[in-house]
C-alpha cells in the first residue's frame, strides 16, 4: 500500500543447505523450506517492488547455544569437531551477522532478491 516496496530478510541456516545427522531431521528440512520461500517469495513480489532474501548463519552465541561456547569436556569436543569444517576457525558471533543483514536490507542489495547468503565462515564451502 505505501507503493514504495521493500525488502524482507528471513532467517535460515546453513543446516538448510546440508543435512546434518543427530537429531536434525526435522530442523535441516524447515530451513530448506525458509530458503525456497525466499526465493518464493521474491517471484511474487518482485513485481510490487518488495526484495525477499534469506540470511543463512552457523552456529552462532545465544542462549540456546551457549553451552558451546563452555569451556568443559561436552563444549570442547563439540568445537574441535564443528570447527574443522569452518574455514575461518572460530564460532559465529550475533555481530558477524549484523552487516550481511544490513546489506540485504539496504540500498545497496537494490537488484539482489531470492538469495540465501551464507554468513558461515565457509562452513558452507566445505
Amino acid at each position: 500500500e505505501q507503493g514504495r516496496g521493500g525488502s524482507v530478510v528471513l532467517v535460515s541456516s546453513a543446516r538448510g543447505k546440508l543435512g546434518h545427522p543427530g537429531g536434525y531431521s526435522a530442523y535441516c528440512p524447515s530451513k530448506a523450506a525458509v530458503d525456497l520461500l525466499a526465493k518464493t517469495l521474491a517471484a511474487e513480489w518482485g513485481a510490487h517492488g518488495i526484495r525477499v532474501n534469506a540470511i543463512g548463519p552457523t552456529v552462532f552465541r545465544s542462549p540456546l547455544t551457549a553451552w558451546m561456547f563452555e569451556e568443559n569436556e561436552r563444549a570442547t569436543t563439540f568445537r574441535k569437531g564443528f570447527l574443522a569444517r569452518i574455514p575461518l576457525g572460530r564460532l559465529e558471533e550475533p555481530d558477524d551477522l549484523v552487516g550481511p543483514v544490513q546489506f540485504l536490507l539496504s540500498p545497496a542489495s537494490a537488484f539482489v532478491t531470492g538469495h540465501v547468503l551464507y554468513a558461515d565462515g565457509g562452513y558452507t564451502a566445505c
